[in-house]
């Protein structure tokens, strides 16, 4: 009889190094052993899965997910499908529920609840502050397991997304700073914007590429550097959530060369989709904020990628419907996308493309958010002793259609692009998950909520 649950053959991928022909045997959900073929037999196990050829990875944790923000639409059962195919075995979701955020112990609590109900991967939960339920609740939250907190200089909705001024988050990070969470900022500055939007309105100028011109990188870069800086004063983790120029990432590195606690996420999004290309024909289907920037910066992005200066690359995720991207005026259009299930493949076809090593994306996917969030003792990695959370990748080559998508959506930004590998399946906390050509395999409810548990690596 064997002594492990399943064991699964393949080109093993890891943070450092890749694993040709190697193995991981699993027992109990978690990882019991691993080696080389070509030192150690396979075991055997109640269950194979000879993948050789393909590529083995451990689950991807995607930092920066909104399954909530419309109502009645989404939630995180149906995002964590969409997860599930894709190959994310950890969603960390972002606290912008409509109609109120996270901002409260007992909005968290039901918010977990509906994790272990519903959920078919592991969730993470950020929380946030507001002036409903005031600073105070910040400890509440971190008693209660958030892994980080979110704020936003900009006010992209009334009550939900609010604007938090400088003061204000100064306090809020002085406060959280001490319970080692990061401080998670939308980065972009809000005066600036308003003055651009307005007076491009007033002059008619609403068009495809009216959003990108509009919102310049000064306002991004300036809103970088004042994250930085109030993480610099107070001492706390500061983060910046979605960073989409080159000057961001110096920005970063000005900080962390000075021993700040400095970090820098970007998002899949910005390193292959191009203002030229893909804003010209999909129009509003790609705004975010920030907007899809110019290829040359594009380029750029991806040196820093190479140098492996960023923290991690996430999807920021949100499934609107068609009917909130299809206006006209380009600045009465919703921000953001669907990208649970393109975030690992678009990232292994753009390092492919770049020539950057498939350990970049063990990092920038895998590792790199499982450390930020501090859940790295069992998250992010297949060494022995942790979550059994893995991926199988297909090489091939095919255009992403949408049509298919386990998503609340059926379109994306994405559409056409050929990549390069295909999730064949999906493993969670060693149970089958999703499965290429039979679809979710997992019954809602085995996801489980994760609270922080590591020390800061």
């Amino acid at each position: 009889m064997s002594d492990f649950d399943l064991v699964v053959r393949g080109n093993i991928v890891g943070p450092d190094a890749v694993t040709q022909d190697g193995w991981i045997a699993i027992r109990d959900g978690s990882v019991a052993a691993r080696g080389r073929s070509s030192e150690t037999s396979p075991p055997a196990g109640r269950e194979t899965v000879d993948a050789r050829g393909m590529w083995v990875l451990p689950g991807v944790v995607d930092g920066q997910v909104h399954s909530g923000s419309q109502a009645n639409q989404e939630g995180l059962g149906w995002a964590s499908r969409a997860a599930a195919a894709g190959g994310v075995t950890v969603m960390v979701d972002m606290p912008y529920d409509d109609p109120e955020p996270v901002a409260s112990r007992p909005q968290l609590d039901a918010k977990i609840a509906e994790v272990e109900r519903d959920c078919h991967v592991d969730v993470a939960l950020y929380g946030t502050l507001n002036d409903k339920h005031g600073l105070q609740a910040a400890a509440g939250l971190i008693e209660g397991g958030v892994c980080a907190f979110k704020f936003s200089t900009f006010e992209a909705t009334p009550g939900r997304f609010p604007r938090v001024e400088e003061d204000v988050l100064y306090e809020a990070f002085r406060l959280i700073g001490p319970s080692g969470l990061a401080c998670g900022v939308h980065n972009q500055m809000q005066e600036l914007t308003r003055k651009n939007v307005n007076r491009m309105i007033e002059a008619g100028d609403t068009g495809w590429d009216a959003f990108m011109r509009a919102h310049t990188p000064l306002i991004e870069n300036l809103a970088t550097a004042l994250i930085y800086e109030i993480g610099a004063e107070t001492g706390a983790r500061a983060h910046a959530v979605h960073v989409s120029t080159s000057r961001g990432f110096e920005i970063c590195n000005m900080f962390r060369s000075a021993g700040h606690k400095a970090s820098i996420e970007t998002c899949v999004q910005y390193l292959m989709l191009n203002h030229e290309e893909h804003t010209r024909r999909f129009g509003a289907k790609t705004k975010h904020f920030p907007p899809i920037r110019p290829k040359s910066e594009v380029d750029l992005l991806w040196t820093h990628i190479a140098k492996n200066e960023c923290t991690f690359v996430s999807s920021d995720h949100v499934s609107w419907g068609l009917e909130r991207k299809q206006n006209p005026n380009v600045f009465k259009n919703s921000s953001g996308g669907p990208g649970l299930e393109t975030l690992l493949p678009a990232f292994w076809t753009g390092c492919e493309q770049h020539g950057v090593a498939p350990e970049m994306v063990a990092r920038q996917l895998c590792l790199g958010p499982a450390k930020h969030f501090l859940l790295h003792d069992r998250k992010g990695h297949l060494d022995v002793g942790a979550d059994a959370d893995l991926v199988l990748l297909k090489p091939e080559r095919y255009a992403f259609d949408p049509s298919t998508s386990l998503s609340a959506v059926k379109w994306s930004s994405f559409e056409g692009m050929e990549m390069t590998v295909k999730v064949e399946a999906t493993w969670c906390r060693g149970a089958l998950a999703y499965q290429a050509g039979s679809g979710i395999k997992n019954k809602a409810g085995w996801g489980t909520f994760l609270r922080p548990t590591s020390q800061i690596a």
